[in-house]
């Protein structure tokens, strides 16, 4: 009977050594990715304004052809909106907060099952031989401990699908469609 009084106090220890840790972790995570792609940032752009088509570049699209998409009315422009209902990536919606063409997009992503709020950027300049894409994402994580460390690996959760996102977007728009 000691030894699982023991045990017990041992993992209930743990458990709050790792509650205390998370409270100096940080709060706030950002990931960001950039890409070279040859073409105008007008045509670049095109890919991003509309949210019907990232279903063309977006590796989550691919990751669940299953996905369930809705969208907004108008699927450009500030306030246009897509929302999905997926088994492998989770449910949630993203709405256009800012546009100014040719160089940047802005949107806020609501992930319903983790009740997190992100902010998401795209933004394209013009660069010799054509424009860089930079994609990034930024976030409160809260007070929540589970978030905080969480937050520790959302660069290497997120990165890996900014990346693959941006090269698909790169060759759809160096193949001119």
């Amino acid at each position: 009977m000691k030894l699982m009084v023991r045990i017990f106090a041992v993992l209930v220890g743990f458990w709050l050594l790792l509650i205390l840790v998370s409270l100096f972790l940080p709060g706030h995570y950002q990931v960001q990715r950039t890409i070279t792609v040859a073409a105008p940032p007008a045509r670049v752009f095109a890919h991003i304004d509309d949210l019907r088509a990232w279903r063309d570049w977006g590796v989550w699209f691919r990751r669940d052809p299953a996905m369930q998409l809705s969208y907004s009315p108008v699927t450009t422009g500030v306030g246009a909106w897509s929302s999905w209902k997926s088994r492998s990536q989770g449910d949630g919606k993203m709405t256009t907060t800012v546009v100014r063409a040719p160089t940047d997009f802005e949107y806020r992503m609501d992930f319903t099952a983790m009740a997190m709020v992100a902010h998401g950027t795209m933004v394209v300049a013009a660069a010799p031989g054509g424009s860089t894409v930079t994609m990034g994402m930024d976030g409160d994580l809260g007070h929540s401990p589970v978030n905080r460390w969480f937050g520790l690996a959302m660069n290497k959760l997120i990165g890996p699908d900014f990346e693959g996102g941006l090269a698909n977007l790169k060759q759809l728009v160096e193949s001119g469609k």
